[in-house]
């Protein structure tokens, strides 16, 4: 089962099974197989920076190495902040972008590197493009958010 992404941010995680204790099995526990749980995580929850770089690279899983540029920073902090302005006009601080494949790359390694990553990130924006610093929680939701748009709508 893949990872799902709702419109809200939150992501739908495919969880383990529980195994059994180590009791005495009847001949028909053996035989079932267990269904996948699933739960639903929530920016800011556990896990969720991870689970949303997970589903990041289930959408083109043959996209290869993840690599951040200067050009590429700059453009992820600035559509970051634009978003955070302006929650309801992604698309539109997509479109801002000069070159939102080299934004997209770079919101991806910070994402790689997690919550400390997504945190300092959020640092780095505010001391760049003014405004107060964005909770990290809210930072991964606009990430996720932006890297939506970008591989929805890939530029030519």
């Amino acid at each position: 089962m893949d990872i799902i992404r709702h419109d809200d941010g939150s992501l739908t995680v495919p969880v383990a099974p529980v195994r059994a204790s180590d009791g005495a099995e009847s001949d028909s526990d053996s035989q079932t197989v267990p269904e996948v749980a699933t739960i639903v995580l929530r920016p800011g929850e556990g896990g969720y920076t991870e689970a949303l770089a997970e589903w990041d690279l289930q959408q083109d899983p043959d996209r290869g190495e993840v690599v951040s540029t200067a050009s590429g920073r700059a453009e992820a902090m600035s559509v970051v902040h634009a978003v955070a302005e302006d929650p309801e006009h992604v698309a539109e601080a997509v479109e801002a972008l000069a070159d939102p494949n080299a934004g997209a790359e770079a919101l991806r390694h910070v994402l790689i590197g997690g919550t400390p990553s997504v945190q300092a990130f959020a640092s780095e924006v505010a001391e760049a493009e003014g405004g107060d610093e964005l909770p990290p929680h809210t930072a991964t939701k606009i990430i996720g958010e932006v890297l939506a748009e970008i591989d929805n709508n890939p530029s030519e």
